[in-house]
């Protein structure tokens, strides 16, 4: 135990360490840089990028590490570049763990949903302001454990450097057995060096874990640069003694009246206009030279079959799909194309997107996962409109109220019911003030129980707001209730279209009286 102690305390052995955890600095450091590059390069549209990141991986993680060392070290200066066994050392980590890292990179990037990404489109985010708001905070999170895990093997991989004379902990430690013969007490001591460096990362691993747990409160410190951190403002939610109700209509002379509506539209100018809409999925028309036109303040009910084209057509419409042929016209503005009629570049789509007006509901609510309620109004008002902390805060406060959410502003979606979740997805929609607000399927993924209290939120707004609504739903009861007018689709075609209580009550077209007589013996 004495000699131990000895050997644990011995200078030669503790410069050894410093040099050990220098090359694993610059191996960490250079891979982490190499590996983002390596891992923007495979996500990018580009596939010669890709393919060149592909190509360096094969090259990196095929080949031993010790070889990349001595290729650094001892190939190098045959094309006039000359690195210290140190440089070397760290540069043939970096490289090398250069393909693990940007694997961890692209594994957490693909694993956000893709749901929160096409919201974040929606909201008007550009590509970059995606990556830094939605994707790269969630993805850094779940990166944690493997980051851990790779700066163990890379602390331990640095013993390689050995082999290229770099005086590190392995080789003192051999050095020092060659001089007093003592194996045991030596490399016990070096062993105990190296579990104490990688208890440190592991321990460095659990705080960071720790920090970044979101179900965690009071995170302060240097944590408030993080992106998912919400902004501190000095507006509160106004304190309440019960959950909040959804404000239902409150007689029934509060109900819509279709006649008076009817005469308004009438005269109304075209919010949107849909001409020879054509859109085509592995050769299948899912729309089919569609036109339909929208007026300003009006309630569109789209029912049709699954796989009618409801969907495709809301997300055309939110330009969150391309399509084939035909226009798509919002507030008399041409979508997806500029002035002089060239095609819109991924940022000019995101500030069209934050300028023409146009919210969306999805079936899945789609929130960002990482933020609060409060966080998910607030945030998107911020980074895409550029609304100061405290006037964002104030409207997101104003819509969770009205949404009946007052007790839950900073509840993270995964602390809320569907119900709940869908309905901060409305206010996150209605926060910017769109003129026209698109809903798929609102319902759909919720439980029977708790679809009225969506569907009260969607009544109010289409009764009081004068919102132009484009709602595909299966609701019958509700779209009579609320909407203007019916659509039916079926195959991507419109085969009818009228006054709510028209279609659903006497349909024209035989296909939409047997979707409605189906729709009707399945409520």
């Amino acid at each position: 135990m004495e000699k131990l102690l000895h050997y644990l305390a011995l200078p030669w052995l503790l410069e050894g360490i410093y040099l050990t955890l220098e090359a694993t600095a610059i191996g960490l450091a250079g891979g982490m840089v190499v590996g983002l590059a390596l891992a923007l390069m495979q996500l990018s549209r580009f596939t010669w990028l890709a393919a060149c990141a592909r190509g360096y991986a094969v090259i990196f993680r095929g080949t031993p590490l010790l070889l990349q060392m001595v290729f650094f070290y001892n190939a190098l200066p045959y094309i006039g570049i000359r690195l210290s066994g140190l440089m070397a050392a760290g540069f043939a980590l970096a490289f090398n763990e250069a393909t693990f890292i940007a694997e961890m990179f692209r594994g957490g990037v693909v694993s956000v949903d893709r749901g929160q990404v096409l919201a974040g489109q929606a909201l008007g985010m550009a590509p970059g302001t995606l990556m830094r708001r939605v994707i790269a905070p969630q993805a850094l999170r779940a990166m944690i454990p493997a980051f851990g895990n790779e700066a163990v093997s890379t602390l331990k991989n640095s013993s390689l450097a050995s082999f290229i004379a770099v005086q590190e902990l392995t080789l003192r430690s051999t050095q020092l057995v060659s001089a007093s013969f003592d194996f045991f007490s030596v490399f016990v001591a070096s062993g105990v060096m190296y579990l104490v460096l990688t208890g440190a990362i592991g321990a460095i691993q659990l705080m960071l874990e720790a920090r970044f747990d979101l179900d965690r409160h009071g995170m302060r410190g240097w944590t408030r640069w993080l992106p998912w951190v919400k902004a501190k403002t000095a507006l509160a939610p106004a304190p309440v003694s019960a959950p909040t109700a959804v404000v239902r209509s409150a007689s029934p002379a509060a109900a819509i009246d279709k006649a008076t509506r009817a005469g308004k539209l009438a005269g109304a100018p075209v919010a949107v206009r849909v001409s020879g809409l054509t859109k085509i999925y592995d050769g299948h028309a899912v729309l089919s030279d569609l036109n339909l036109s929208i007026a300003s303040g009006e309630v569109v009910a789209l029912l049709g079959p699954s796989g009618s084209g409801k969907s495709t057509l809301l997300r055309c419409i939110s330009h969150l799909e391309g399509w084939d042929g035909g226009r798509i016209h919002v507030g008399g503005k041409r979508l997806g194309y500029k002035s002089g009629g060239q095609l819109m570049s991924p940022g000019d789509l995101a500030r069209e997107r934050a300028d023409v007006g146009v919210g969306m509901v999805f079936q899945q609510f789609n929130l960002f996962a990482h933020l609060t309620a409060r966080e998910n109004i607030a945030g998107p008002l911020r980074w895409v409109h550029g609304r100061s902390a405290e006037d964002a805060d104030g409207r997101a406060l104003e819509l969770l109220a009205r949404v009946g959410l007052s007790h839950r502003v900073d509840s993270l979606p995964r602390q809320l019911s569907g119900g709940q979740q869908q309905r901060v997805a409305i206010a996150r929609a209605l926060a910017p003030r769109p003129s026209v607000l698109l809903l798929d399927e609102p319902t759909s993924a919720l439980d029977p129980a708790l679809v009225n209290e969506v569907l009260d939120v969607i009544r109010t707004l289409a009764q009081e707001d004068g919102l132009t609504m484009m709602i595909s739903t299966h609701q019958l009861h509700f779209a009579a209730e609320v909407a203007d007018r019916v659509v039916f689709l079926s195959s991507g075609r419109i085969l009818e279209s009228g006054p709510a209580e028209v279609v659903l009550k006497n349909p024209g077209h035989p296909e939409t009286a047997r979707f409605l007589n189906v729709m009707a013996a399945q409520a």
